[in-house]
């Protein structure tokens, strides 16, 4: 496949090295300093786009991607509320849109645990639920895409929890203000994180976590392919549950 990296820092860079690997080609290396490059993608010279920015960035760069014929694969986070509207784009222009907040195969297998997890703990009230994400000083936002996907998928599985809220660090175990129907999420920013997401549950007797820890990008970038190869021929919206078969 032909492929178009829009995006080229450090999970950039891990995608080209994959792709070229498993045999594919890299039309474009998009950064910001030869964004113009952009104008000449075409369905003829690329098959799909792999963006991974920013989430100032990624609603544009997508709705051109798509106005210009080619599907794309979007690993940006952050920009949750316009996605609707490129999902309805792709459909309209009879492409692909395939969206994860999160390609790594483990994260989503963790997600699929927590969510049995959640309709287990929902039985058991004495047990306070709170989510905690690590991630390197340099991204962006807050919290982290993962943590609101599995927050989401929680809150499909457990009746009690209504809604998530991001929660300052330094008002842990001492807010009161939050609402028992609701899911706390710390944010947390150290240096070289690749990301790691736990889940708590916490009573006066016991403590249960589930956590996931990215050692390296690899992981992250490998999906991001597996994503590509998948959309071959495919048009629609998709995401991981689609790739890993997953209902």
């Amino acid at each position: 496949m032909k492929i178009a990296l829009l995006g080229y820092g450090k999970m950039g860079k891990e995608i080209e090295q994959i792709a070229l690997q498993k045999g594919h080609s890299i039309s474009f290396k998009i950064t910001r300093q030869n964004k113009e490059d952009l104008q000449k993608l075409s369905s003829q010279n690329t098959d799909v786009v792999i963006e991974f920015t920013s989430p100032e960035s990624a609603y544009e760069n997508v709705k051109f991607c798509l106005e210009k014929g080619v599907s794309v694969v979007c690993g940006s986070t952050g920009w949750n509320e316009q996605k609707k509207e490129i999902e309805k784009l792709a459909l309209e222009k009879n492409l692909a849109f395939f969206w994860a907040s999160n390609f790594s195969v483990g994260v989503n297998i963790f997600l699929e645990i927590n969510a049995f997890a959640a309709k287990l703990m929902q039985s058991y009230q004495d047990y306070d639920l709170e989510i905690t994400e690590i991630h390197h000083t340099e991204k962006k936002d807050a919290p982290s895409g993962t943590a609101i996907t599995l927050a989401e998928t929680i809150l499909k599985n457990y009746d009690a929890k209504q809604e998530w809220q991001l929660v300052e660090n330094n008002k842990r175990n001492n807010d009161n203000s939050i609402n028992a129907a609701t899911i706390s999420i710390f944010a947390e920013r150290e240096e070289d994180v690749k990301g790691t997401h736990t889940t708590t549950y916490s009573s006066s007797v016991d403590e249960i976590s589930i956590t996931h820890k990215a050692y390296s990008r690899e992981g992250f970038a490998k999906g991001a392919v597996l994503a590509t190869e998948f959309l071959n021929d495919k048009k629609g919206v998709f995401g991981m549950k689609d790739l890993l078969k997953i209902d």
